[in-house]
């Protein structure tokens, strides 16, 4: 008698959005609360478990690969709140042994208390929001925290196990220049995190940051792109690779969650304003926690934005989110998924290539260049609108 083979299942990631700070940032566009009420936490729990408990049965075919934990501060939230939710996900979903399972934290919200209990839990990576090395800088743009802070925080992170961390940093900051960004860059890299995200800073409507912008002395778009270009070539030659536009680290060390967003993954996200690609559907939970507590205490809608999502549309997020990737794209692979033509577009991955701003690599992948990556926006647009424009490919009998 044949031995059955158990099916495969699906990969799927688990987003748990955590949406209290201590205080909010000048540029943050997140949803967030800054008061720590009581009423509101053990709402916001209660709420986020009942949810991951109605959802854990609509996905038997699915294991989760990897959680994260973002916000908001996760780490503001506490320990034993975060504990308890990702006991609720292991009861509910069929978790890998190996899932990698992220929290965000800020450098004065972390204790050894804190980390020991997560570590203990089952937590294996930290992404802490350094943004920069200048505590004046810091205070101007709202950060809760100084430089000293975030050392003292890689210590105790370090101290309690964790071998995966991540650091965030921002460039173009009010009154930052590239000097004072590439001293940024190497005092980071003392801390020798696994890897490093380096995010251009937007200044984004509707955030405080954005009503004084014009009297903060921020860098031009010139001079952001230098600090990039500086920031891939200062990493490169300390061994960190890059792999998506702000992304670097050290071999093997790469996100997997955030590649689930860039590759096309599904995912599940739980907590308010949290996004979910899961079975061929897209949707968003409210951007109100009181309002997502009180529909999964009543049984009332916390879901919006529901939508099937068209092959089309699919084929031009596969253009967007994998040319933010070193991974890049390919016409056998798109003509493939999508059954669309990519001839007209190997054009334009040529003329970029003439530009410096794109390479062809093993297997006839297209992928950008630190420079590329700089046009991005402009390329894809000019793909997206071949794209629009093309037949589908006929089907092989």
């Amino acid at each position: 008698m044949p031995i059955l083979s158990r099916k495969k299942k699906t990969p799927l990631g688990i987003y748990i959005h955590v949406p209290f700070c201590r205080s909010k940032c000048q540029y943050c566009d997140f949803y967030s609360l800054t008061q720590k009420d009581d009423r509101l936490l053990d709402g916001f729990l209660d709420a986020v478990c009942d949810h991951i408990r109605e959802a854990g049965p609509q996905a038997p075919d699915y294991q989760v690969d990897t959680v994260y934990f973002g916000g908001g501060t996760p780490s503001f939230f506490g320990a034993d709140g975060m504990a308890a939710i990702l006991t609720t996900i292991r009861r509910n979903f069929d978790v890998a042994s190996d899932a990698e399972i992220t929290f965000e934290a800020n450098p004065d919200s972390v204790s050894p208390k804190l980390l020991r209990k997560l570590r203990s839990e089952g937590f294996n990576r930290v992404s802490l929001g350094v943004q920069c090395d200048d505590d004046r800088i810091l205070e101007k743009i709202g950060r809760p925290h100084d430089y000293a802070q975030a050392v003292s925080a890689v210590q105790k992170i370090r101290r309690a196990g964790f071998k995966n961390l991540s650091l965030d940093l921002i460039y173009g900051l009010p009154g930052q220049t590239l000097e004072s960004w590439q001293a940024t860059l190497q005092n980071v890299l003392e801390l020798k995190p696994e890897h490093i995200s380096c995010y251009g800073l937007k200044v984004e409507e509707g955030t405080p940051m954005y009503e004084c912008r014009d009297f903060l002395n921020l860098p031009d778009e010139d001079a952001q792109a230098d600090m990039y270009l500086s920031a891939v070539e200062i990493l490169r030659s300390k061994g960190y690779r890059q792999y998506e536009i702000s992304n670097f680290c050290k071999r093997g060390k790469e996100s997997r969650h955030n590649i689930k967003y860039w590759t096309g993954g599904e995912y599940l996200g739980f907590g308010p304003d949290a996004s979910s690609d899961f079975a061929g559907k897209r949707f968003k939970i409210i951007r109100d926690l009181q309002g997502y507590i009180t529909g999964m205490q009543t049984g009332g809608q916390v879901l919006e934005d529901i939508q099937d999502v068209p092959p089309r549309e699919r084929a031009g997020e596969y253009l967007m989110m994998r040319l933010r990737t070193t991974m890049g794209i390919s016409a056998q692979e798109y003509e493939k998924k999508f059954l669309l033509p990519f001839g007209a577009m190997e054009k334009v991955m040529e003329q970029c290539r003439q530009r410096g701003h794109a390479l062809k690599g093993d297997g006839g992948r297209w992928r950008l260049t630190p420079e590329g990556f700089l046009l991005s926006n402009s390329i894809i647009s000019d793909l997206l609108v071949i794209q629009e424009r093309s037949k589908p490919l006929a089907k092989k009998r």
